[in-house]
């Protein structure tokens, strides 16, 4: 069974078969999100189509959270505009661009524009407005009243020790509006006292204003292990999962389901613990620049194949996706098996993620799909007609392929994967034995005039003389596959080149 339709009928066995469910994920939105929040997009969105296509009423909510203050500012934005804004909550925070109204709808719109245009459908929330609104306000009170027992929660789940008196909020200083600069203390049923110091974190300094606040309202937000099971409860959560380091022994998912029960007095919900979604090997961080943004790899291929390479591997596999790698010809050569065996009829797994991959189930008829290395070949070669290298290619999809071909050569493909067919002969070494490999090529073509692609390779083969075509052609070690390469050419011109060449 599909791992998604696995997943989706675990649901059904805890929750009944009708529904309806709640599903929910979020991201803060501290910058560009990067590719690797897309898994839990993909994860919980998945779940959310095989819960509907079995019939099962569900709704699929994901927050932009951007009520988190701002602890640090990514690379590319400008530090001296910025630093006066650190420890404040990205809404409060100036937009760097006037397109969006502040900091965290800029980039939250950003990746809602990714997540849209992959094919999926969730309902989008802010978490500034669940505070705001003083939907949080119940549990904020709970939190706060049974602080005793979110500090022993804390110390007998994960060991963290919280002195005595010390709240689970982080309060918006009413003078300088920063939140990671203040302690509250002492709530006395409707408010906090509060405290903004200098000192308290490194990276900004506080007012040193002091007085008693409502912590109601909008006017202060839970701490993380506390603000996530919160949302469980006001939301109505049943189905959330996260990256398996926040379900470890001890991890903030240990923490969350204790308060969500001893606190709000809500059970857990079904948790889908994820291995994580790699760029070139590494996990990312949004404020830290590092790795590939949604946005970035979104542009690079279509939905479709960013769509496999989310829901291709089950959710205990690691995904490490390297766009300066074999990634993309590797996801396209697998999404060309897929196809194949979906249009024979087969009815697997592999079918159910060819159906999962188009959006809205939007699956293309049987065609004949031209590999995706050759198109990236040719669209580097000027001289060269696509439509009629593959005329049997549906021509949209040979169109769309050249076209994310190219954006892959110019922005991340590896050394090997980018060719120039020089116009002369290059200025390369090529020694004797070579040249005599050359020669026999050249005898070869002129008593074969028609030989195909095939026969090309084979004897190419037989000669063990890839490397000398590459060179006199192409000026470098390697190359797409010779004897095609050589086909595709005009016969004339690679005649004259062997001729040379062989010299």
């Amino acid at each position: 069974m599909f791992w998604a339709d696995r997943i989706a009928q675990e649901v059904m066995n805890k929750f009944g078969p009708k529904g309806p469910m709640v599903i929910r994920d979020e991201k803060t939105v501290s910058g560009r999100v990067h590719v690797g929040s897309m898994r839990g997009v993909a994860i919980h969105g998945a779940v959310h189509e095989a819960l509907t296509d079995r019939g099962v009423a569900n709704t699929f909510l994901w927050e932009h959270n951007d009520f988190d203050p701002m602890d640090d500012i990514p690379v590319y934005l400008d530090r001296a505009m910025y630093e006066p804004h650190l420890g404040k909550p990205l809404y409060t925070i100036p937009s760097p661009d006037p397109s969006a109204a502040n900091y965290g709808e800029y980039f939250a719109k950003e990746f809602q524009s990714v997540i849209e245009s992959t094919g999926w459908t969730p309902q989008f929330v802010w978490a500034r407005e669940l505070y705001l609104s003083g939907k949080m306000d119940s549990v904020i009170r709970l939190a706060l009243e049974k602080a005793d027992d979110v500090r022993r929660i804390m110390k007998e789940v994960s060991g963290a020790e919280r002195k005595p008196g010390w709240l689970p909020i982080s309060v918006i200083c009413p003078q300088c509006g920063k939140m990671t600069t203040t302690d509250a203390t002492d709530f006395d049923g409707e408010t906090v006292q509060v405290s903004c110091y200098e000192t308290k974190v490194t990276y900004t300094k506080g007012c040193g204003w002091s007085g008693r606040v409502s912590p109601f309202g909008g006017k202060a937000k839970l701490y993380w292990k506390t603000d996530w099971p919160a949302k469980w409860k006001v939301y109505g959560v049943m189905v959330e999962g996260g990256g398996k380091d926040h379900s470890t022994k001890g991890g903030s998912r240990d923490v969350g389901k204790h308060i969500a029960k001893e606190v709000y007095g809500y059970d857990e919900p079904f948790d889908i613990p994820y291995e994580f979604f790699l760029v070139g090997g590494k996990k990312m961080s949004s404020s830290k620049g590092r790795g590939s943004s949604a946005a970035e790899i979104a542009a690079l291929v279509p939905p479709k194949i960013l769509r496999l390479a989310l829901l291709g591997k089950d959710i205990n596999q690691a995904i490490n996706f390297d766009p300066e790698g074999d990634t993309i010809p590797v996801l396209y050569d697998q999404y060309d098996k897929l196809a194949e065996n979906f249009w024979t009829g087969t009815k697997d797994d592999y079918a159910r993620l060819f159906e999962m991959i188009h959006p809205g189930r939007d699956i293309p008829k049987k065609s004949s799909l031209p590999r995706f290395s050759q198109v990236a070949f040719l669209v580097q070669m000027p001289h060269m007609d696509l439509q009629k290298e593959f005329p049997d290619a549906d021509r949209a999809e040979l169109a769309e392929r050249a076209l994310y071909a190219k954006r892959w050569l110019e922005e991340y493909a590896p050394e090997k994967y980018v060719f120039k067919l020089q116009d002369t002969l290059p200025a390369v070494e090529i020694t004797n034995e070579q040249k005599t490999n050359l020669k026999q090529i050249l005898e070869f073509l002129t008593a074969n005039p028609e030989a195909a692609a095939e026969e090309l390779h084979a004897k190419l083969h037989e000669l063990k003389a890839f490397k000398e075509i590459y060179l006199a052609f192409l000026g470098k070690n390697n190359g797409p596959k010779a004897g095609w390469f050589l086909s595709v050419l005009p016969r004339d011109f690679v005649l004259a080149r062997l001729r040379e060449a062989a010299q």
